[in-house]
């Protein structure tokens, strides 16, 4: 009779959910490249790259706040738009299909320039007809209207993200939570959203990797990000190819860290269904 042989560790198969052996994870590599590439172009070639790092230095800030700000913003819209898709009222479940496929069928650059030059006449026109002064003198701020506008964009997607986790419960944790002596609301508070929010972390977090890549289009409404600095200083310099090369370098590095960020939370709070 043969002798079972044990394997050596390293051939031995992972138990899914196992946290992986000492090998350094891959992405440990990308990110320690991608520093490497940055820090090297700024170190050894300062003129013009650590001159482009340093006049986008407060665009880096204003992406990062535009971005987490929608980003909240748009987890509370998407909720209301979601819950509004799922109820039993017919006005609300309308309002809210209306705002999702409306929203969706726009593309955001288009929301975004809407915003900022569209709604601004339209308040105008209104303080004029009631002779109103503040709405008559109304202007709009660009970074308020660019986080509205990201908002009111990806809040559409996410209502969708997160009807469809709500969707995913099986229907009788509302079936016993009813039977004993809750209500609707209550069950929905405290026995599925839990549930939906951990179904639904995955797909929220590539919602922020997303909304922070679309962030670059707000440079068309006067924000002063990465990409509107970029464009200031190339039309100074001349240089596109290094300008770009460090903004897209610098974009890299801030998805990098988002998605390792989004990871360690998704797997803080993972389940087995």
């Amino acid at each position: 009779m043969a002798e079972n042989k044990i394997k050596p560790p390293e051939k031995i198969a992972l138990i899914p959910g196992a946290e992986p052996s000492n090998r350094m994870d891959p992405w440990w590599w990308l990110v320690a490249g991608v520093f490497a590439l940055a820090g090297g172009l700024m170190l050894f070639q300062p003129d013009p790259f650590l001159d482009i790092f340093k006049y986008v230095w407060v665009g880096i800030g204003i992406t990062v706040l535009v971005a987490v700000v929608s980003y909240f913003l748009m987890l509370i819209l998407g909720l209301f738009g979601g819950l509004g898709r799922l109820s039993q009222n017919t006005l609300i479940r309308g309002i809210a299909t209306f705002y999702v496929e409306i929203v969706r069928g726009i593309p955001l650059l288009v929301q975004l320039i809407w915003w900022y030059f569209a709604f601004p006449v339209i308040i105008q026109t209104i303080g004029q007809a009631l002779n109103f002064g503040p709405m008559l003198n109304y202007q709009a701020n660009p970074i308020v209207m660019a986080i509205w506008g990201m908002t009111f964009c990806y809040g559409a997607y996410m209502s969708e993200i997160y009807r469809a986790g709500i969707q995913s419960i099986p229907k009788g944790q509302m079936e016993a939570a009813r039977s004993l002596g809750m209500s609707h609301t209550q069950a929905m508070r405290f026995i599925i959203l839990p549930q939906a929010l951990r179904v639904v972390l995955p797909p929220m977090g590539n919602e922020f990797i997303s909304l922070l890549k679309d962030t670059s289009l707000v440079s068309t409404v006067a924000v002063a990000d990465m990409v509107r600095l970029g464009r200031e200083f190339t039309a100074t310099n001349f240089n596109p190819i290094e300008v770009w090369s460090m903004i897209a370098l610098l974009y890299l590095i801030l998805t990098l860290l988002s998605s390792r960020l989004i990871n360690y939370i998704e797997k803080k709070t993972a389940f087995s269904r």
